[in-house]
This record gives C-alpha cells, sequence and structure tokens, in this order.
C-alpha cells in the first residue's frame, strides 16, 4: 500500500481502518465479520485503525482481535466527546475516556487522541440547536483553557503519542485550533466530492474542508479525509434507513447524476468516490467506514488503481455538486 506522512506520526498507509463500520454503526454487520474485516484490512496494508467509545462495539472487537498484543507497526486512535465542560473538570473527563478506552482495546497507549466534538468560537451562532450547542461542542476558551493543556500532559505522560481535534465543527474554530500553538498533531478533515459533511453540518458557513486541509498541511499538522463516501451518498444505496428530511438522504438524491457518470464508466460509485478522495490533495490517509469484507475489498482495490485520472476528476467536478 502506497504511503504518506501523517504529520509528526510518520509514514501511514493511505487507507486507515474507521471503527464505525466495524463497530456497527454503519449498517448491520455480525462479530465474526468485523473482526475479519479488521484482520484482512491488516493482512492488507492498513496501518492505523481508528477507534472511538460511540462506535459502539469497536473498542471491545479491537481488544478481542489483538489480545493486547498487536503488531508493533499498527498505529491506534481513539476520540472523546467532550462538548463544553465544566470549568476545571476538562481534564479528568478526558482522561476517565482515556482510560475507559485502553481498557477496552486492551493497550497501554493510543498513538492519537482526538477531541471529538466540534469546535466554536465564543460568540458563534450555530444555524442549528445553538440553544444546545455546550452539549455539542466545545466553546474556544474551553479548547484552550482545558483541552490543550490536558492533551499535553498527557502526551508528556507517554499515555498517547500525540493529538487532534475532529475538524466537524465551525470552520472558523477549526481553522483558528490550526493557527494556534500548541496545535494539534493531527485533524480529521470531510474528504469527498461533494465537500459535504451531511448532517454532521449545524453552521451556516461553507465547510471549506479543503482549505483546512490545506492550513494544516501549511502548519505541518497531518490530516485524515473522513466520509469519502459521504454517509452513503455517493454509492448505489444507502445501507440504513433515513428520514427523508435528512442531510444526508439530500446528498444522495442530489448525486444522482454521479451515479449516472459512474454508471457510463461502468464504475461503481462507492469505488470512484474512494479513488477521488485518494487524489484529493492535502491529505495524508482516507478512513474507510466499511463494515464487511466485501466493502473493504472494493477500498484496497481502488487504492491500488491509484487516483482517479484528470479528465475524469474534470467530469466530476463538472457536476456541480461540491458544496459553496
Amino acid at each position: 500500500m502506497r504511503k504518506a506522512n501523517l504529520g509528526s506520526l510518520g509514514p501511514v498507509g493511505r487507507l486507515t481502518l474507521g471503527g464505525g463500520g466495524i463497530g456497527q454503526v454503519w449498517g448491520e454487520t455480525s462479530r465474526d465479520e468485523a473482526l475479519a474485516t479488521l484482520t484482512m484490512a491488516v493482512d492488507g496494508g492498513v496501518d492505523v485503525i481508528d477507534c472511538a467509545p460511540i462506535y459502539k462495539n469497536c473498542e471491545a472487537f479491537v481488544g478481542e482481535a489483538f489480545g493486547g498484543r498487536p503488531p508493533q507497526h499498527l498505529k491506534f486512535t481513539t476520540k472523546h466527546y467532550l462538548a463544553t465542560p465544566e470549568p476545571g473538570t476538562g481534564a479528568q473527563r478526558l482522561e476517565a475516556s482515556l482510560e475507559a478506552s485502553l481498557a477496552a482495546m486492551r493497550l497501554p497507549r493510543v498513538d492519537v487522541f482526538f477531541l471529538h466534538s466540534n469546535l466554536h468560537l465564543d460568540d458563534y451562532v450555530y444555524a442549528r440547536s445553538d440553544a444546545r450547542k455546550a452539549e455539542f461542542s466545545t466553546s474556544w476558551s474551553a479548547y484552550v483553557n482545558e483541552v490543550i493543556p490536558a492533551m499535553e500532559a498527557l502526551k508528556a505522560q507517554g499515555r498517547i503519542g500525540a493529538w487532534g481535534v475532529t475538524g466537524i465543527g465551525a470552520p472558523s474554530a477549526v481553522l483558528a485550533a490550526l493557527d494556534q500553538t500548541p496545535r494539534p498533531d493531527v485533524v480529521q478533515v470531510i474528504a469527498n466530492l461533494m465537500d459535504s459533511p451531511g448532517a454532521l453540518r449545524r453552521y451556516a458557513e461553507p465547510p471549506h474542508p479543503r482549505a483546512i486541509a490545506a492550513s494544516a498541511q501549511a502548519n505541518g499538522v497531518g490530516v485524515m479525509g473522513i466520509r469519502a463516501v459521504q454517509a452513503g451518498a455517493l454509492t448505489l444505496a444507502v445501507d440504513r434507513e433515513l428520514s427523508p428530511n435528512s442531510p444526508d438522504r439530500t446528498d444522495y438524491d442530489r448525486a444522482q447524476p454521479y451515479r449516472a457518470l459512474c454508471a457510463g464508466w461502468g464504475e461503481d460509485p462507492a469505488a470512484v468516490a474512494h479513488r477521488y478522495a485518494l487524489g484529493m490533495a492535502g491529505f495524508d490517509t482516507i478512513v474507510l467506514g466499511v463494515k464487511n469484507r466485501a466493502e473493504l475489498r472494493q477500498c484496497l482495490d481502488a487504492e491500488v488503481a491509484g487516483p482517479l485520472d484528470p479528465a475524469q476528476v474534470a467530469a466530476i467536478d463538472a457536476l456541480g455538486l461540491a458544496n459553496a
């Protein structure tokens, strides 16, 4: 598998196995299939496993699969959905979450620990659910005063190798975090041909994922691309029930011209979407949301095939699906 430098973590495979699929978040999969998918990913050259407590059974499956003795070349991440804590409680909550994740995965440390909640500047007003933002988003003050010191302390103690942020919050705050010192070692950024966060988006401003990736690269921050198929919107069929008003359903309907284009090429849209993401500038590794070996095989084959040729990229971009 091709490799790229993930910031300070050094070379990693261009594909990362995401925990949502094998954790049984993205559609149905059995325990045995999840474990087999995890094994197949490692055998196929994947060397980063991206976990989180909210990915249901993901961390337990990692612990079961490796029994606390994973191959030395593998890297593991986990996350905590902190939101905006009561002053003085952030470090304790982050540490407790990390300890629970380490116990579940049977690991002494993780390579990256992510702040998984949104980020917002202190005076920011969300377009949706602003009255509840303290429940889903970390304020800038809490980030600077609580998160950064706590993450740096865990790093100094050797309990984490690095720390990062999931860059799906208000873009203005994510960009500010990439300019702040100390800055995160890694950021997770939307990487799909629609530039769409789908149902993750609560703000009105444009998402600007490519600008976020470019800023991260300029600041030496590693970039993990997420949602290459935009929660199923860029596949032949969504594998779970969605409300007709769901932004992911809206994206799926809006992507019909893309599926028609792929059909004309005789290509599966999910495979094309992964190859498009692999060709996006500024992204070091693409996190896969696969839940079984068949989906994983398609992604491994896409990585072998490499990025799309320029004419195909131009044809996709000409559809005008990318968010403004």
